[in-house]
């Protein structure tokens, strides 16, 4: 070879090392580009969000189980009356994976983060699927396993990371925390209750872990559940959920669990409460009445008062009613015979 060809050869070489170089910094700066605006995308996110509040809306979901009472009719004209007033309400939509399994959730998300935007309203939902939930005991037992628990979780988080534009409330396994010392599981709780908050938190996401009530564990004892399971990633707790206690009581509950937490904020159920609680009688009491609608309340540790549990659906079988979650015809009159007339 020449020395000609061979100086030709080496340049040719060096202008293939060059461009590739080029090619790799154009890449890398693509990539840094895209991630930076991400990041910048989603920190924007972030920053704009508002919690909730006096003043929030939550969507009255059209698949409610009062929306399919009122729409396959059947009932009484008082019964129908009830179904269609509690169809209307702003009320949480309960995701369990008898209902919701592994493939459904997600879009079942975007179903309801639909409904959230015609009603410009927020996507509220409550999970509720933790293995041995409810302690296996008679009326909400069920769950999934460990396993397809964190593949349904992961489901949830992922469809409502999608929706970037729609504000989204999260009540977390209501009674897991205040149950789990009497079903003897509480570190496994704790665990399983980090790992789902991981996979749900995201930008405009506010997560509210179970408060318990202000009739069941002392507000230092829950205080000391909630906080195993730690704040870092979620907004706060949520108090009364599926209970009858009076907005007072559980708002000074909340108070006390927050001091001792040293911070976080905290929900209140108030779907059912407008007779306030039958005693120690959780399952279906009678005489009982819908209370104040949601986004009514708030201080500087509640952010608000909403409807978590529906009312009209049975709390389990009980006082005569049906399956937990079955709805009641019956009890939603009972409990609308005062905002009915």
């Amino acid at each position: 070879m020449s020395s000609t060809q061979s100086l030709r050869r080496r340049r040719r070489i060096r202008r293939r090392v060059l461009l590739t170089v080029v090619v790799l910094a154009v890449v890398a700066v693509i990539a840094i580009i895209v991630g930076v605006g991400v990041t910048v995308s989603t920190a924007l996110q972030a920053l704009g969000a508002t919690p909730p509040g006096v003043g929030t809306v939550i969507v009255a979901p059209q698949e409610s189980k009062a929306a399919k009472a009122a729409a396959e009719g059947g009932l009484t004209p008082e019964q129908q009356a009830a179904a269609e007033f509690l169809a209307a309400q702003p009320t949480a939509y309960w995701l369990t994976p008898e209902l919701d399994p592994i493939g459904e959730a997600g879009p079942r998300i975007r179903a309801l983060a639909a409904e959230a935007r015609a009603q410009d309203a927020a996507l509220t939902v409550v999970v509720y699927g933790l293995p041995e939930r409810d302690c296996s005991e008679i009326h909400s037992n069920g769950g999934l396993d460990d396993a397809d628990y964190d593949r349904w979780t992961g489901e949830i988080g992922a469809a409502l990371a999608r929706v970037t534009d729609v504000q989204k409330i999260v009540v977390l396994e209501p009674d897991s925390l205040a149950q789990a010392p009497d079903c003897g599981n509480l570190d496994a709780r704790v665990a399983q209750l980090r790992e789902a908050v991981d996979r749900i938190a995201g930008a405009d996401t506010w997560i509210y872990l179970d408060g318990g009530h202000s009739n069941w564990r002392p507000a230092q004892e829950q205080a000391g559940l909630i906080g195993r399971v730690g704040l870092d990633k979620v907004r706060g707790f949520a108090v009364n959920v599926s209970n009858y206690n009076t907005t007072v009581d559980e708002f000074a509950y909340a108070h006390e669990i927050a001091g001792y937490l040293g911070g976080g904020h905290a929900i209140v159920d108030t779907s059912r409460n407008g007779a306030g609680p039958a005693g120690s009688e959780w399952c279906n009491p009678p005489g009982r009445l819908i209370g104040d609608p949601g986004g009514t309340y708030g201080d500087d540790v509640v952010d608000t008062n909403l409807w978590v549990k529906p009312p009209g659906e049975s709390d389990g079988t009980c006082n005569g009613g049906p399956v937990a979650g079955a709805w009641w015809p019956a009890m939603s009159v009972e409990l609308t015979r005062e905002a009915i007339r």
